[in-house]
């Protein structure tokens, strides 16, 4: 067991492997994920989406951006498509930051992702934006354009303790060329569903989870120039050739990426 890990608490990290079929996660999470499920029967699906788009984002910055940096916060437990591989599969000499709060991420990202060429995991929490941009200094060249991804993790904080800021100040230490991506949980696409899970979640899980509407998601990205196709559904963020995007009410999400000129 990880030191500072109880397996009775649910996690949000592991709730969400257990989403996307991992085995990071103990018997609280399972149980967590099964109710979800029965209020939620899109809760995996949601879960798969919000990957997916995190895969289309990095290809997209790496091939059509040319973003040799990557900063990654709240990035939950490895899986299968990690940033890392993604990007590395366009240029090897990308670099990746790896940062999250969860113990079980550390634990497991700095084993699985140790004889990784160019990839850094550290412990750090978007609350402290400042302590997570001195630690990445060392890893990221900042006069460089650096991407800052931000995967469904901003929903997990209120408007008290003020994400807008959080995000400025990181758009604030990127070089022109930077970029963030951000996706974001919402409750104001299809039924009551989405927020009943947001509620039950918030109950359940360390962390709530707070659903934001399109101008509210949107606004994260003030200050930058929005990559086409802006914040959509991110089932909608360009989408792979050939494919038909699942339906939105089947994956409340809103993602988008700007780029500081």
């Amino acid at each position: 067991m990880p030191k500072g890990v109880d397996p009775t608490v649910p996690s949000s990290a592991r709730v969400y492997d257990a989403l996307l079929g991992g085995k990071d996660n103990y018997e609280s999470d399972r149980q967590v994920l099964q109710l979800l499920n029965d209020l939620y029967p899109h809760a995996a699906a949601t879960a798969r989406e919000n990957r997916a788009w995190l895969g289309r984002a990095v290809r997209y910055l790496a091939e059509e951006a040319g973003v040799r940096q990557f900063l990654d916060i709240g990035a939950g437990l490895p899986t299968q498509e990690n940033v890392h591989q993604v990007a590395q599969a366009v240029d090897p000499s990308c670099r990746v930051v790896y940062v999250d709060n969860d113990p079980v991420v550390l634990s497991h990202g700095q084993a699985l992702l140790a004889g990784s060429k160019n990839v850094t995991v550290f412990e750090g929490d978007l609350a402290d934006v400042d302590a997570i941009l001195e630690q990445a200094r060392e890893h990221l060249d900042f006069s460089r354009p650096v991407a800052v991804l931000l995967s469904a993790v901003l929903h997990f904080f209120t408007d008290d303790q003020d994400p807008y800021r959080l995000v400025a100040r990181l758009r604030g230490a990127l070089s022109p060329g930077g970029h963030i991506a951000l996706s974001h949980g919402t409750g104001d696409i299809g039924s009551e569903d989405s927020k009943t899970f947001a509620d039950t979640y918030s109950q359940r899980v360390s962390s709530s989870l707070f659903l934001r509407d399109h101008a509210q998601v949107s606004a994260f990205l003030d200050g930058l120039e929005p990559v086409e196709p802006g914040v959509v559904h991110a089932v909608h963020w360009r989408p792979l050739p050939g494919t038909t995007p699942r339906p939105v009410e089947e994956a409340p999400v809103y993602a988008g990426v700007g780029r500081l000129v």
